[in-house]
Formats: C-alpha cells, structure tokens, sequence
C-alpha cells in the first residue's frame, strides 16, 4: 500500500500481513501435493494440518473439524443446503432462515430452492427481529424437515453485531441448525464455536490479514455434515474435493494466528473509529452513522451525509488518497441503495459510504479522511464547520 494513501477498507480485504506473506512465499517451496504419501508430500502436508490447527485455535474449535474451502462464499453455499448426513443416515432441511440484511451470499440462499428461503428482518438498528424469527420457526412444518438458520455474525456494511446467543436459543428449540457467519467478526471479537451456540463457522482469510483465495467451514462437533459442494479425490476427508491451495492454506493460518495480537488492539482501533466519527458529525451535523445506537464492531463506520452520492464521493476520497467503499465490495460496479439500509428501514440510502479500519490504521490515516471529507463537503456548497 503506498505510504501516501489511507487504506480504509478492510471489511472488504484487510491488507496481507507480513507473516502471512512470509508463509506463502515459504509454501511455495513445498510444491508437493498434501496427497501425496513421499516426504515431499508429507511436508506440504504438515503445512496444510498445522494452518488447520492454527483456524482452529481462532474459533475454539477441533482442528479436524475445519474444512479449507477456496473462500466463505463456497463455505456459505456448502452449507446452505437441504441435503445433510447424520452419521450415514440422511437428514433435509426442509427451509432456510436468514435476515433481510445479510450478506448475498447468505441471501442467495446457496443450494436452498428460492421457495424454500424465508427472510426474517431487523429492527432500525440493524439488529435481528427475534420475534419475527421465532414467529417464522414456530410455524415451520417439522413433518417436512428441519429449519437451517444462517446469519451473520456482524454485518459487514454497518459492523451490527447480532445477538448470537439468543438467536441460538430459538433454534435449538426449534430442533433447527445455526449456521453464523463469522468472516467479519474473526479477530474483531472473542469466537468460541466450543461454547455451543452455532453448530458451524464460515470464516475467510483474507478479512483478518491473510491471502484470498482461502476460506473454511467449521464445524462444532462431528454429529453433522452437509453433503459437499465439490465431489471428487475426496480431500479434506470428502467434505471438499480438490488438490488445496498450499500457500493461501498456509497464509490463512498465519493470520489466524496473529487474530490474538489484532483482538488485543481492538480497543485502539475503536478509538480511531471514534475519532473520525466524531470528525463526520462535526462537520456534518446532517450526517447519520448507521447502527451507531447498537453493538458494533470496533473497526466499522456506515454514515451518510444528505446531498453527497456515494459514487461521487467514492471517487473523490480516492483522488483524495483515501480507500473507503460504499457497502459490500461484492456489489462493486452496482453502487445504489444498500439493501442492509434499506432493511433497517432507511429509504434514501444512495450516499451511504462505509470506513473499515484495522491493524495498520494510524491517527494520519483518520486526518487524511477528514481532510478529504472537508474538501468534498466545501464542493457540496455548504461550510463545513471545523472538526
């Protein structure tokens, strides 16, 4: 990143950490197959179990209950399906459950028929209606299989952190499974899949510092199974076939295992966040933070401020030298109204403009930003007022 620039936008790819870049440059050296049963093999091999070990220790999990996948979007769609295995039996899910502000690829629904998706909303915090939720479980039909509910653990636009544990509550009693999205969420808040509250993770690296092209599914115990998405050699013991991604394996765990230290900061990453907050409403008293009345991660800020579309402002932030985003990198290209806004119940969304910041955010990074804020509000034709 050039020194000069202010990246701002880890939500949709955090930068690559030094260690992880170190161990992919390491795994390329071990360019065996893990399959394969000679020492060379064998020791790409170790690289792939011990990056298991390390994303395991992330979420308090069993390494042999982490599946590597090629990102949480394959994860996601692994998961979300009707057909599961329970030892050898076979076990449906007859419906899926997920919130209207979820990331598309929960929202698409994954191998679910689109008639078989039920979305539940959220109230103006962003927040899970759970008495939508549990009015929507109380009516599934048990006769026809079991419900799967998928969320995210924090969202990704607004940094909303879901109450996992209730939610957990009502699926249980519902006989249900919990799928959570935990790709925001790793190393930005305590994950601990061994408490019992979700029956599987989805997690990406290349949101806590790792390479992309990585991904996994973890799951809390071996009770269960979702029937893979990719069949073939049978890898990562049949769950998902095909030769793994050594070096991004390998730089996965790396990050994982530096998400410890980057927990440890997140107190000094919220005061930065607060810093540029209170710079936008200083010199923006129109502005609005989205969800900013809820529990939200550290490291997130969703604002908009009225007469200032994202797009324009998207390209003079980085003109500006300030990389920020509006929404969901996955929706590049097709900037419009957020779909997490507007199921908040917000209407006029299109300036909406999302700051994510980590480990490598300086307090320069934040004055770079609120200059270039300044800059954009004197355009918009008003006098913004000094921060």
């Amino acid at each position: 990143m050039a020194a000069s620039r202010a990246y701002m936008d880890y939500n949709a790819s955090a930068p690559l950490l030094p260690s992880a870049h170190a161990a992919m440059l390491a795994a390329l050296e071990a360019s065996a197959n893990p399959s394969s049963v000679h020492g060379e093999g064998r020791a790409a091999r170790r690289l792939v179990e011990a990056a298991r070990r390390d994303v395991a220790t992330l979420v308090g999990a069993k390494p042999e209950h982490v599946v590597f996948t090629s990102g949480a979007t394959e994860a996601a769609t692994t998961l979300l399906t009707p057909d599961w295995q329970m030892g050898r039996a076979p076990l449906r899910m007859a419906k899926l459950y997920v919130s209207a502000a979820d990331h598309p690829c929960l929202l698409s629904g994954g191998r679910f028929a689109a008639e078989s998706i039920v979305r539940f909303g959220v109230d103006a915090n962003g927040v899970a209606d759970l008495e939508a939720l549990a009015g929507a479980l109380d009516a599934h039909d048990k006769a026809e299989g079991l419900p799967l509910v998928a969320i995210h653990a924090a969202n990704n636009e607004t940094g909303v952190i879901q109450p996992l544990r209730e939610i957990s509550k009502l699926v249980k009693a519902a006989g249900g499974v919990f799928v959570v999205d935990a790709v925001q969420a790793a190393g930005r808040i305590p994950l601990d899949i061994a408490e019992g509250y979700a029956d599987f993770l989805i997690l990406s690296s290349h949101k806590i510092g790792g390479p992309q092209g990585a991904g996994a599914f973890v799951a809390g115990s071996d009770l269960m199974m979702p029937r893979p998405l990719i069949v073939g050699g049978g890898q990562e013991k049949g769950f998902r076939a095909g030769t793994e991604n050594l070096a991004a394996i390998a730089g996965f765990g790396a990050a994982a295992r530096e998400a410890a230290d980057t927990l440890a900061r997140m107190e000094e990453v919220r005061s930065l966040r607060d810093e540029l907050e209170a710079a936008i409403v200083s010199l923006a008293p129109d502005a609005e933070v989205f969800g900013r009345n809820a529990e939200r991660l550290a490291n997130t800020s969703f604002f908009s401020v009225p007469g200032i579309k994202a797009e324009t402002a998207q390209i003079a932030f980085d003109l500006a030298g300030v990389a920020l985003s509006a929404g969901s990198a996955c929706s590049s290209g097709k900037v419009g109204p957020s779909h997490v806004l507007k199921a908040m119940g917000h209407e006029n969304t299109e300036g909406a403009l999302r700051v994510s910041i980590g480990h490598a955010t300086t307090h320069d990074d934040v004055s770079k930003f609120v200059a270039a804020l300044t800059q954009l509000l004197a355009r918009r034709g008003g006098r913004p007022q000094a921060a």
